[in-house]
Order: C-alpha cells, then sequence, then structure tokens
C-alpha cells in the first residue's frame, strides 16, 4: 500500500499526527486514511483519546513499539473474506499483546459531490468495491480501484468532479464534506470486522470476567501431534472458537497455529489445558487475554 495521501487526507493525517505526538499515551494508532473502518473502531472503542493514522499495519505497530501511542486498533478478520493477510505473522513478531476486541458492522455509503444520476464511477478500495458490485451494476456505475476507501473518498473531495464517487463509511463523508447518496449499499448484510487491541504490556482481566485468550503454537513434528496437542482443551471442557494454520518460511514440514480459546489462563481448567500443549508443541505463545467483546457474535 502506497503511504501517499491525497491532499485532503494529509491535512487530517498531519492534524492528527500533531495532537498525537502532544500526547502519545492518549493515541491510537490505526491503519489507513482517516475516515477508514479502522478509524471508525477507534471512534466507537475509545471515544475520548486521539486517532492516529497510519500508512501499514506495520507502521501502527511500531507506533505502539517507539511510544508514539499507546496502543493500536488492527483488523484481524472480516466475516466475509476471512483472516487480514499476514495479521497472523505480524503479532506474534511484534512483541506486542491483545488487551480487547471490538467489532464494527461495515456499512458502506455512496459518497459524491452532487446527485446519483450524476455518478459516471466510483472509486474504493477493491474489496470494497467487490463487496457492492450488484448495487453499482444496477446502477451503470463503474468501479475504480483505489488503495484505501477513505483515501478514495478524499480524492473525489479533492478533485471536485461530480461524475466521480465514491464508497467509503459515513464518516469519510462527513470528513470529506461528500454527500452520503446512499447508505447500506452492501450486498450482503452480515459484513462485519473484527479489531483487536494491541499494548506493549498485557493486560489480564480480573477472574469471573468473560474472557478470550489468543496463543500461536508450533506442533512438533511427530504422528497425531496436533490431535494430541489440542486433547487437552477437550478434557479439560474448554471452548476453542479458532484454529487456523499458516507456513512460516517456505516450510510445509511444520505448521504453526493460531487460536483463540474462551477464558483466562487464570482459570485451572485453561491453565491445564495450555500445561498440557507444551508437551506436543516446540514453543506457545500467548498473545493476549482480554475481556470477551459483549457483541461477539454467538
Amino acid at each position: 500500500m502506497t503511504s501517499s495521501y491525497p491532499h485532503l487526507a494529509q491535512i487530517l493525517v498531519d492534524r492528527m499526527a500533531a495532537a498525537a505526538a502532544a500526547a502519545p499515551e492518549q493515541a491510537v494508532a490505526f491503519q489507513g486514511a482517516p475516515g477508514a473502518y479502522s478509524h471508525q473502531a477507534v471512534r466507537e472503542a475509545f471515544p475520548d483519546r486521539l486517532p492516529l493514522p497510519c500508512a501499514s499495519f506495520e507502521d501502527a505497530i511500531e507506533a505502539v513499539q517507539s511510544g508514539r501511542a499507546g496502543v493500536a486498533m488492527i483488523p484481524i478478520e472480516n466475516s466475509l473474506h476471512g483472516r487480514v493477510a499476514d495479521i497472523h505473522f505480524l503479532l506474534p513478531e511484534s512483541g506486542l499483546f491483545i488487551n480487547g476486541e471490538h467489532f464494527v458492522r461495515v456499512r458502506h455509503c455512496l459518497l459524491g459531490l452532487g446527485d446519483k444520476a450524476a455518478l459516471r464511477e466510483v472509486k474504493s478500495h477493491p474489496q470494497a468495491l467487490g463487496q457492492v458490485r450488484r448495487h453499482l451494476r444496477a446502477w451503470g456505475i463503474a468501479p475504480v480501484q483505489f488503495f484505501d476507501t477513505a483515501a478514495g473518498a478524499a480524492a473525489v473531495a479533492g478533485e471536485g468532479d461530480a461524475r466521480v464517487g465514491a464508497i467509503a463509511s459515513r464518516l469519510a463523508g462527513e470528513l470529506y464534506g461528500l454527500n452520503i447518496l446512499a447508505e447500506g449499499v452492501e450486498d450482503e448484510d452480515h459484513n462485519t470486522t473484527r479489531f483487536v487491541v494491541l499494548s506493549r504490556e498485557p493486560v489480564v482481566p480480573p477472574l469471573g470476567l468473560p474472557a478470550m485468550t489468543s496463543f500461536n503454537f508450533e506442533v512438533r513434528s511427530v504422528p497425531a501431534a496436533l490431535f494430541k496437542a489440542l486433547g487437552g482443551f477437550a478434557t479439560n471442557g474448554v471452548n476453542m472458537t479458532k484454529l487456523e494454520s499458516y507456513l512460516r518460511d517456505g516450510k510445509f514440514s511444520q505448521a504453526e497455529f493460531y487460536a483463540e480459546i474462551d477464558g483466562s489462563p487464570l482459570e485451572p481448567p485453561v491453565a491445564r489445558a495450555l500445561e498440557e500443549l507444551t508437551f506436543f508443541t516446540n514453543w506457545v505463545k500467548i498473545i493476549g487475554t482480554y475481556p470477551r467483546a459483549r457483541d461477539r457474535a454467538d
């Protein structure tokens, strides 16, 4: 992804960066231009803190590592497209910890300078364009790929051409002074992105609070290693909500896994299950234990 923002977006980026620099512990780093869905997540989860736009996931993570931000808000998975690319590599390598989760209902808006009848094309991220393709086809509007939804809205506002619109959030339309010509134009009505909050230090919720635990591990290269590694969660009655494998460094012999479970290591069944996991793995890395979001879909 390019780090060159459209002029109107860059003005907001500079303003937000200056505010964050004056109070870095209050800053929440996110990837994307102002008005991105990650920015929306920050506003919803941390309404009293300072959003800090970053050009990439790596930049947002580095902002926390270096102390330029207190925490980062990073998307980890989407209900339509699955996990966010590379995030499972970035999390364990970052040295940061998950201390919260937040769900954002993605409601795409058709934005423009005039009215819908004038539009001939719209700019947006390829994923967003794919999520509204039936509406665009019905309206006879051509999709134009852009590197970021909110940056596309900023570009449209700066160009001043009423024939060109954008697909982005309501927040992006408000920030860049665009008309909201239609809202909720996504083809599927369950488009939701899950974000995690990353910090330099782990913040384990007190015992008794509904919690989630995320961790990575690598199984040993022996028969039935994964079956044995996961057996402790079944025998201890621990619910595993996610298990995904991935390969690192081009090696096909040993897979690494990202997993999430209900509960906290402070709970004896979880502690026992994690201890049994170590018997059948080369390593286990706890990425975080954090409160279970109240709006988590069951």
